[in-house]
């Protein structure tokens, strides 16, 4: 199987390079070879591609700074797949697209279903949501993965962020009224290696599907568990969303139901504090034996 994927150093596209299983061959795209900005130019490479698979894992991430940049992120998450599944339905391709929770608008205690209504909070929301309507206006054979609070090894995420500060401070302020599942990187590269297998192979499948890492938690619980299993004794103090404001509004429930895809695919929800060992494993933050750890107050 070959796939044509647009990313390269991204953190699933990171993984997707890392990971790809024996008799699969991953082209990956940076942005000197193709640019999400360029529309046009991304929707030519998929008319000219001898590819079996197309997955976007290419995005417009800077949630925050989406609010002033609602332009440019408007183009890379919006119009860019949109052309993309253009392109792929015209030549009969499966297109496999990354969206998110922030499509939704974080009310309720209830795992947000597929097929419930969406409703952005915040500009990076509206844009990714946009990118799914593209998607399912093109029509041909697509798969869309909604995922949350993705972590790895590579890139900036939360837990390089926590590693860092918990290295400097003895005691931080956690937002702890936001509940999501925490998911790693590499899960969600064998997931849609998973999706691209099915997808090219018997009766055709495709739809929104929803991905993330098990237990639900909030950002404190998430902090302390990345303290404990790193042997860091930072304190969290557990703070609401007020008392942390951003430019752009986060969902405070992000929780999903992932069903459909364990349903379609077999795919189980991983235990994200086995998949965080193995990230503190390559990052060299374990505690050695000798030295311990204390799981953070």
């Amino acid at each position: 199987m070959n796939i044509l994927m647009f990313g390269r150093s991204g953190q699933v596209a990171t993984e997707m390079i890392r990971r790809a299983p024996d008799g699969v061959s991953i082209t990956a795209l940076g942005r000197p070879n193709a640019d999400l900005v360029d529309p046009r130019g991304c929707a030519k490479i998929v008319q000219e591609t001898n590819a079996d698979v197309i997955v976007n894992a290419a995005a417009y991430t800077a949630v925050d700074q989406a609010e002033k940049d609602k332009v440019l992120s408007n183009i890379i998450n919006a119009q860019a797949p949109a052309a993309i599944a253009n392109a792929a339905a015209i030549r009969g391709i499966p297109f496999i697209h990354i969206s998110t929770d922030y499509v939704f608008d974080g009310s309720g205690t209830t795992p947000w279903k597929p097929d419930d209504r969406c409703a952005p909070l915040n500009a990076y929301g509206r844009t990714k949501r946009r990118g799914e309507e593209g998607i399912l206006a093109a029509g041909g054979q697509w798969a869309i993965l909604r995922t949350s609070w993705v972590f790895s090894a590579h890139g900036n995420n939360f837990v390089k962020t926590m590693l860092r500060l918990g290295s400097e401070r003895d005691k931080l302020r956690i937002v702890a009224d936001q509940t999501g599942g925490p998911t790693a990187a590499a899960d969600i590269a064998d997931t849609i290696y998973r999706m691209a297998m099915r997808m090219t192979t018997g009766p055709k499948v495709g739809g929104i599907f929803h991905f993330s890492g098990t237990p639900d938690v909030n950002w404190a619980q998430f902090a302390r568990e990345i303290f404990m299993q790193a042997g860091l004794f930072t304190q969290v103090e557990d703070i609401s969303t007020a008392d942390y404001p951003t430019p752009a509004k986060r969902p405070h429930n992000s929780r999903l139901d992932c069903e459909s895809l364990k349903k379609i695919f077999g795919v189980e929800r991983p235990d994200w504090r086995i998949s965080l060992r193995r990230v503190l494993d390559e990052l060299g933050r374990l505690p050695s034996p000798a030295k311990g750890g204390s799981r953070a107050a």
